[in-house]
């Protein structure tokens, strides 16, 4: 069998990764700044194993909004219509420190279920 040390980033398992996490690294994003969708759609996807799609996105980005997590405004763009940017709430700040917190553990964690041999 060749290795994929990637992995396969459309499969149903980078699927799966990548909803978990998804939400927060579009926090993350955020955090950085006011960004639109498709701005956002671009940076995710210089992260192979986060491309997304705008069937993704902007539920996900409703769903930040309808939770407290980001707001929302409309700015001018010079290249056609207005554009809806995303910002950060302080509830959306707090989200996203926590998962930031608690991210290295689980990430160990996991590494150490997935390590042959490996005990807690």
């Amino acid at each position: 069998m060749a290795s994929n040390e990637g992995g396969d980033a459309d499969g149903p398992v980078a699927t799966q990764l990548r909803k978990g996490v998804l939400e927060y690294c579009v926090l993350a994003l955020l955090r950085e700044g006011p960004r639109y969708g498709v701005e956002l759609l671009n940076e995710l996807g210089r992260f192979p194993a986060l491309a997304t799609s705008q069937g993704t996105i902007y539920p996900l980005l409703s769903r930040l909004r309808r939770t407290g997590l980001a707001e929302t405004f409309l700015r001018d763009s010079a290249s056609g219509p207005s554009r809806r940017y995303y910002t950060l709430t302080d509830t959306g700040h707090r989200a996203l420190e926590e998962f930031t917190a608690l991210w290295p553990a689980f990430r160990e964690t996991v590494d150490r279920v997935l390590t042959t041999g490996e005990n807690p």
